[in-house]
């Protein structure tokens, strides 16, 4: 999602002191040429008005391919004043806290945080909290609090609309990128949208009808066959002797599988077992969903409406990490991306994710327009719901590559 070259840097400098403009150069082991920077947008306002100079003690030769050289684009978080935790121990002590869960010593420290968007190569960040940092004393112009904001917001929507050209190199915001690219994602997509259909007019039938859940097999049969006949999907062959027969038979050898495999099961169920974890996006957006939740109920009461801007952000990032869960499972031990036969339902479900998030993305908007909530409440939650919709984008087109290569081999 973003390049990280802070381990590369030799050394750099930064120059805001024309406002709405940074310039600089940055030299990187193992490259002749320093990088030349040159971005529309201004820093935090620690950095406005300076010229920063720093440098890496312990540069290291680490390959960098494909990187250019002029990098001109759009600031994003450029800062010297960002709080982060530096472990107070060794890398490989650290590693072994982290694999049995246990805490590891730290203390805060301020970290350089550079961020931008580059027209050839995206995001790029350098975060370090080890670097030696020189800033001019006084600066060339200064920016109030509304300003900052302001910029806040600007650097915040810079990396929104970064994260929706993900996966799409010849991004154009009036071309539908949910429309599908490959036979099997329009597939998918027609099998979803059937679906969708068939469960809505069985659910409004036992709505309209006062019926239970006892009825819900008998009415799924009936309207299944409505639609089909609707649909004119013609009615699936009887099949003959013979294949009845060989249904028969697995399904008696699926039976048998099953039986065994529940055995062995049991056998070994007095062996310790680790507890599947979840896949990281699905932990990070269920517990930003909780967040936003306990924050949002501070702002807003039951009596403000369903399309409260607030609430909206709300329940975009809580259907989204639904959409999310329903796609990855639960067990980050399943490998990734799945085999093209059961790529389409994860691709399905990812998309309406990624929906759900532009939605609460377009909500923010409305906040920001509306002024709800602190200023830098709405920078850091527009942050963080974009890079998850980056994250999100990237499993859409791993998704997508997969059923392309299967259209291609067919």
């Amino acid at each position: 999602m973003a390049w990280r070259i802070d381990e590369q840097v030799i050394r750099g400098e930064l120059d805001n002191r024309n406002k709405g403009r940074v310039t600089g150069r940055i030299w990187l082991v193992d490259r002749d040429q320093p990088l030349e920077l040159d971005l529309s947008g201004n820093p935090w306002a620690d950095l406005v008005g300076h010229t920063l100079v720093f440098r890496n003690p312990h540069p290291k030769s680490v390959p960098i391919d494909n990187f250019a050289t002029q990098q001109q684009g759009a600031v994003g978080d450029i800062t010297a004043s960002r709080k982060v935790k530096i472990p107070d121990c060794s890398e490989e002590e650290l590693m072994k806290c982290l694999e049995e869960r246990r805490p590891f010593p730290w203390h805060w420290a301020n970290s350089l945080y550079l961020e931008w968007f580059s027209q050839t190569n995206g995001r790029v960040v350098i975060e370090a909290g080890n670097f030696e940092l020189e800033i001019d004393a006084e600066p060339t112009w200064m920016i109030d609090a509304a300003e900052e904001d302001a910029q806040r917001i600007r650097n915040a929507e810079a990396l929104t609309d970064f994260m929706n050209r993900l996966g799409a190199p010849d991004f154009d915001p009036d071309v539908d990128d949910d429309a599908p690219q490959s036979e099997a994602e329009a597939k998918a997509d027609a099998e979803t949208e059937w679906m969708n259909r068939l469960i809505n007019r069985v659910t409004a039938r036992l709505d309209r009808e006062g019926r239970d859940e006892m009825d819900f097999d008998q009415i799924y049969s009936e309207e299944r066959e409505r639609l089909r006949r609707e649909s004119g999907i013609p009615p699936e062959p009887e099949l003959t002797p013979e294949q009845e027969a060989e249904r028969e038979q697995w399904i008696e050898e699926m039976n048998a599988a099953a039986a065994e495999a529940m055995q062995e099961m049991e056998a070994d169920a007095w062996k310790e077992r680790t507890k599947p974890q979840r896949p990281e996006l699905l932990d990070r957006a269920m517990d930003f969903s909780h967040k936003l939740h306990d924050e949002i109920s501070a702002w807003v009461t039951e009596d403000d409406s369903a399309e409260h801007p607030l609430r909206e952000i709300e329940w975009g990032v809580q259907l989204a990490s639904v959409k999310i869960g329903g796609a990855l499972g639960h067990d980050r031990e399943e490998p990734w991306p799945p085999d093209a036969c059961f790529a389409g339902d994860p691709l399905v479900r990812l998309k309406k994710s990624r929906d759900c998030l532009r939605d609460a993305l377009r909500a923010m908007d409305s906040a920001d327009e509306e002024n709800l909530a602190p200023a830098a409440w709405r920078i850091t939650t527009r942050r963080e719901i974009a890079e998850i919709l980056g994250e999100v984008q990237k499993l859409i087109q791993q998704l997508r590559d997969v059923l392309k290569d299967s259209d291609q081999k067919s």
